[in-house]
């Protein structure tokens, strides 16, 4: 199922605002940043990525997984392929 536009306009968002953080990171290492400044964007950046990991989880539960549209067979297909990728990002 695809996104509602303004839903993919805040997805797309988010990814450039990620964009801006590892170009800000890479000229801060350029420049000889800090290891804490460094690191303190590099936990932005991931703090970024995570929320756009979880507007894609929850989108893919709210579509695939509990969608009133779905078959049994759809919805188990769904659950197994969201267990894998967070089973992945996991560990």
């Amino acid at each position: 199922m695809r996104y509602a536009e303004k839903e993919k306009r805040k997805l797309v968002n988010r990814l450039s605002r990620v964009r801006g953080q590892i170009e800000a990171m890479q000229a801060a290492l350029e420049n000889d940043a800090s290891c804490t400044a460094l690191l303190q964007q590099a936990v932005a950046c991931r703090g970024a990525v995570d929320g756009f990991i979880g507007t894609v989880i929850e989108h893919h539960v709210r579509q695939h997984v509990a969608g009133a549209g779905s078959t049994e067979a759809g919805r188990a297909t769904a659950a197994e392929e969201l267990i894998k990728v967070v089973h992945a990002y996991l560990t």
